[in-house]
C-alpha cells in the first residue's frame, strides 16, 4: 500500500526570498494547505505586503541571507511567533547575466553570496536544529542551470552546481536521522528574474505556480530531485551518458546556448537595478551584452 501524504496542517514553514515569484507563489499555496508560513525578505515592507495578502496568518519578517545574524534573528523569530520550524525553504537567489571574462567581480561575489552563501547558511542554521528533534526538511531552490552550464550566466550557474552539490551531501549526512532534503531544479521560469529572457527550443518556460506545486507535493512526498517540469529528469538522464559533444551538439539544437545570450536588455532593467543593488559600472545598473554583468 503507498504511503499516505503528509499533511501540511499545522506545519511551521519558512521562506526565504518570499515577497515575490516563486516564493511568494509557494507561501500563498502552503497557506491554502493550512500551513503556518513566515516570510523572510530583504524587502521587509514588501514581506509583510505579501503576507498581509495572502493572509491565513501568515507573516513577514526581515532577512538579509549573507549575514549569519539576520539569518538566525530570522529563524528565532518565527520559532517565538509560530513554534518550532519544521520547514525551510531556500529560495531567495538573483540571477545576473554577462559575458564571464569582463564580469564585475563585486557582482559575481553577490550572486555567491546570495545563491550559495545564504543557502549555506539557512541550511546549517535550520538543519541543526531539525537533527536535534529528529525531524525537519530542507527544501533548496537550485535550477537546471545546476546540471549544466550556459553560456552568458557563468557565476549563476557555478552557484547552482554549488546548491546542488551541496544538497547532495547533506542528503548523505542526514541519513537516517529524520531530517528530509530536497532540491528543486526548474527550467527558466515567468518571473522577474527572467525577465527579457526567452526560452530553449521545443522547452516551454514554467510559471512560478508550477514551481510551487512541485515544492508543495516534495513536502508531502518527500524526494530529492524536484525537476519542473518532471520530464527534465529523463532529459538529465540521457545528457549525462551522452559523449560531450553529442551533448553539446544538442544544447545548440535546442538552442539552449542562446537563451541567457540573446536577452531583451531593456525588459530586464528594473530587475537588474533591484538584483546588483547600484553594485558595478561605477554604481550605474550595467546592461546585458555590453560587457558588463546584468
Amino acid at each position: 500500500m503507498a504511503n499516505q501524504p503528509r499533511s501540511l496542517v499545522g506545519q511551521v514553514i519558512a521562506i526565504t526570498g518570499g515577497a515575490r515569484g516563486i516564493g511568494r507563489a509557494t507561501a500563498t499555496t502552503l497557506v491554502r494547505e493550512g500551513a503556518k508560513v513566515a516570510i523572510g525578505d530583504l524587502d521587509h515592507s514588501a514581506a509583510e505586503q505579501t503576507a498581509a495578502e495572502i493572509g491565513g496568518g501568515a507573516i513577514g519578517l526581515p532577512l538579509d541571507v549573507t549575514d549569519k545574524a539576520s539569518f538566525e534573528a530570522y529563524i528565532d523569530a518565527v520559532e517565538a511567533k509560530l513554534g518550532p520550524v519544521d520547514v525551510l525553504i531556500n529560495n531567495a537567489g538573483i540571477m545576473l547575466l554577462g559575458d564571464f571574462f569582463d564580469e564585475d567581480l563585486e557582482l559575481s561575489r553577490r550572486q555567491i553570496e546570495i545563491n550559495l552563501w545564504g543557502v549555506l547558511l539557512g541550511s546549517q542554521i535550520a538543519g541543526r536544529r531539525f537533527r536535534r528533534r529528529g525531524r525537519g526538511h530542507l527544501v533548496n531552490v537550485a535550477s537546471m542551470a545546476g546540471k549544466s552550464g550556459f553560456p552568458g550566466a557563468a557565476t549563476y550557474c557555478a552557484t547552482k552546481h554549488a546548491v546542488v552539490g551541496l544538497s547532495e551531501s547533506m542528503r548523505g549526512e542526514l541519513r537516517g536521522s529524520g531530517v528530509e532534503v530536497s532540491c528543486v531544479m526548474p527550467v527558466i521560469v515567468n518571473t522577474e528574474l527572467a525577465a527579457g529572457l526567452g526560452s530553449a527550443r521545443f522547452v516551454k518556460n514554467v510559471d512560478a505556480q508550477d514551481v510551487a506545486n512541485e515544492i508543495i507535493d516534495a513536502l508531502k512526498n518527500p524526494r530529492f530531485d524536484v525537476y519542473v517540469p518532471r520530464s527534465n529528469a529523463a532529459l538529465v538522464r540521457v545528457t549525462a551518458v551522452m559523449p560531450r559533444s553529442a551533448a553539446e551538439a544538442a544544447n545548440r539544437f535546442f538552442r539552449a546556448d542562446k537563451v541567457l545570450t540573446e536577452v531583451d536588455d531593456k525588459a530586464r532593467l528594473d530587475y537588474q537595478r533591484r538584483a546588483t543593488g547600484g553594485i558595478g559600472s561605477g554604481g550605474k545598473t550595467p546592461t546585458i551584452g555590453s560587457g558588463d554583468e546584468s
